[in-house]
This record gives structure tokens, C-alpha cells and sequence, in this order.
């Protein structure tokens, strides 16, 4: 008897430390159903649930920016592999000079979109709360991965969220990458990316009515079913028209 009751008493601890028998925390909806939220990870990353996850930032259609928010669930391995890419490619890159624009590399930073309100909760970890994403309860179509120069970060996600906002494709001898701003060094610096990541395509833009066009590449290893016309846009961007 006494075994039995060792045995229960294993389990049951087993199962708490899972999470199990902890008290489940209610999942908030943040965001618009048709609005573009992003999270944007910061190197960091804790023990959750038993796997490592991402930190960042969640940025909201609204462009509220929530700090310490974990990514948990589909794609946070992926999430941690393209950030820790990026890093080292921006060490390898930042301060050299793009041969084309000849202005010096900026460092970008990858981003994760969500289409419609992202499911969290907050919980503690480590003595420290945290916004958790419950990344399981989206569906996979509704998340793409993009990079971009950082400091466009949130202009990126208040463009996507902006109507008439549509993303292109430059060609291959556009005159944009010949530019002497930013918005040129990034054009060429994500197809050079491109290069070594394998899994992405520069050359992209987001075109904006009354705002400069933003640079930007994608990720390939994140489906984006949803969000297919910033991952493989169907139009051309030619800065005379």
C-alpha cells in the first residue's frame, strides 16, 4: 500500500511539474482579427515548458510594443535558429560597404507576423513575468517570418497595417539599389543575406501611398500561407511609375 501511495505521489509530482495540475493561467486575444501584430526576439531565451524558447517584443497593430514576451509553442526553434543567423551575419556584414550604393551595411533584425489577434497569457518565470505567446493556438498559415533594417522595425508593422499598403518584388537591375539612403544599402544587403541563409528572398519592398518604400526580406521555412502576397508578391516595383 504504502508503494502504491509512493507511486501515485511520484506521478502526481510529475505532472505538476509539467503543468499539468497547475492553475492555467486565461489567454488574452491582443490585437485586431484584421490587423498585423509582430514579435521580434531580442537574443534571449528561457526554459518553458520544457523546451527553450525565444524572448522579445510583441509589437500590436496599434503599435503598442509589450516587452518580455516569450514566444512558446510551433516554430520557436526556427525562431531562435534565423535570429542567432542574423546576428551573425550582421557581425560578418555591418561596416562593410555595399559595393553597389557604396554606403556601409546596416545591421537588420528579423521579425514574426501574426495575422489577426495573437493568444497570450502571462505567467512567471524564473521570478520574472512574462507575456507568453501561446504560439499552438495559431494557425500555422497566419505566421510569417520577415528581416528588415531594425530601426524600421515598427514602420514595417504600422505599413502592413496601413490600407493600400502592397509589397513588391524589385528586379534584379532595379536603379534602387543604386540609391545613397538606407532604403537602397538594405535592398542589396537582403539579397546578399539571401545568399547565405538560403532559406529567404531579399529584394522585397513594401510600397506606401505617402511614406518611403521599406526594404525587406523573407523567411522560406515559415510557411505564411495568409500572408502569401508579402512572401511572394505579385507586383514589380519600378520607382518611375
Amino acid at each position: 500500500m504504502i508503494g502504491v501511495v509512493v507511486i501515485v505521489i511520484v506521478i502526481l509530482a510529475a505532472l505538476y511539474a509539467g503543468g499539468a495540475l497547475r492553475p492555467q493561467a486565461s489567454v488574452q486575444y491582443l490585437g485586431s482579427p484584421s490587423g498585423y501584430e509582430a514579435f521580434v526576439p531580442n537574443g534571449q531565451t528561457v526554459n518553458y515548458n520544457g523546451q527553450t524558447d525565444p524572448v522579445g517584443n510583441l509589437i500590436l497593430n496599434n503599435g503598442t510594443t509589450l516587452h518580455d514576451v516569450i514566444w512558446d509553442g510551433q516554430y520557436a526553434s526556427t525562431i531562435i535558429n534565423n535570429h542567432n543567423q542574423i546576428v551573425q551575419l550582421n557581425s560578418q556584414f555591418v561596416g562593410q560597404t555595399d559595393p553597389v550604393n557604396h554606403q556601409p551595411y546596416v545591421p537588420l533584425q528579423d521579425l514574426y507576423v501574426i495575422k489577426g489577434q495573437v493568444p497570450v497569457e502571462q505567467a512567471t518565470v524564473n521570478g520574472q513575468t512574462y507575456y507568453i505567446i501561446e504560439a499552438n493556438k495559431i494557425n500555422p498559415g497566419d505566421i510569417a517570418g520577415f528581416y528588415t533594417y531594425d530601426k524600421w522595425v515598427s514602420n514595417f508593422v504600422a505599413a502592413m497595417n496601413t490600407p493600400g499598403t502592397y509589397a513588391a518584388v524589385l528586379p534584379g537591375n532595379s536603379p534602387v539599389f543604386q540609391w545613397t539612403n538606407t532604403t537602397g544599402t538594405v535592398a542589396y544587403q537582403t539579397s546578399v543575406y539571401q545568399q547565405y541563409i538560403g532559406y529567404s528572398a531579399g529584394r522585397h519592398v513594401l510600397v506606401q501611398s505617402n511614406e518611403p518604400i521599406i526594404s525587406y526580406g523573407v523567411y522560406t521555412n515559415i510557411p505564411g500561407t495568409y500572408l502569401i502576397n508579402y512572401i511572394t508578391p505579385q507586383h514589380t516595383y519600378n520607382p518611375s511609375s
